[in-house]
C-alpha cells in the first residue's frame, strides 16, 4: 500500500517539476528585423541581407525559424526568387 507521500511524489512528477528532462524550455520569441528597423527593406539585389534568409544548400529558411512576420516573409521569399532568376543567388548548392 502507497503512503501518502508516494503520492505527492507522483503528482508532482505529473505537474512538470522535471523541467531539464522534458525539453528545451522557453526560448524567446523572435522579431521580426524589418519591422524593428524601419529603415531596412527587403530587396532582392541586397544578397548580404538575403544571405540570412537561405540556408547553405539553398533552401529558404521558414518563418518560425527566421522570426520574419508573414508581411516580410512573403516578400523576403519573393526577393530570393528574383535573386536566383537573375543569378545573385544559386537556386541550390552542389555537394561535392
Amino acid at each position: 500500500m502507497r503512503t501518502d507521500k508516494e503520492y505527492e511524489k507522483k503528482d508532482r512528477k505529473s505537474e512538470g517539476g522535471d523541467d531539464e528532462k522534458r525539453g528545451r524550455g522557453f526560448a524567446r520569441r523572435r522579431v521580426c528585423r524589418f519591422c524593428a528597423d524601419k529603415n531596412s527593406k527587403v530587396d532582392f539585389k541586397d544578397q548580404a541581407t538575403l544571405k540570412y534568409f537561405v540556408t547553405e544548400r539553398g533552401k529558404i529558411i521558414p518563418r518560425r525559424i527566421s522570426g520574419n512576420c508573414a508581411l516580410h516573409q512573403r516578400a523576403v521569399a519573393r526577393a530570393i526568387k528574383r535573386a536566383r532568376v537573375v543569378s545573385l543567388i544559386p537556386f541550390l548548392v552542389l555537394q561535392g
